[in-house]
């Protein structure tokens, strides 16, 4: 049985982020301009934090990250560097 996705989404609201001054996933957007061509990481991030700018690079909105690495996997290029974020920093799961 799947929930619905209001649900999700609601449970997904109840999350605390606690941000940090320095972005754990930063993108090498040279890598991702020249040798990217799939740009996986705009449908496999389950927060859908990737998305492209108006010059066409790839940008992240990392202050949303659940921190599943999904991104990370799924970029063959290597053009993330990706690191959970810093004790006491990053997403912290509610329950609801």
């Amino acid at each position: 049985m799947s929930e619905q996705p209001g649900k999700v989404d609601a449970k997904l609201g109840a999350n605390v982020f606690k941000l940090d001054q320095e972005p754990h996933i930063v993108i090498d957007t040279e890598t991702c301009r020249t040798v990217c061509t799939r740009r996986v990481c705009l449908q496999v991030c389950p927060a859908d934090l990737y998305e492209t700018n108006d010059q066409g690079d790839m940008t992240v909105n990392w202050e949303g990250c659940l921190e599943c690495g999904t991104c990370l996997i799924c970029c063959d290029e290597k053009a993330l560097r990706w690191e959970y974020p810093r004790g006491g920093f990053g997403v912290q799961y509610r329950m609801s």
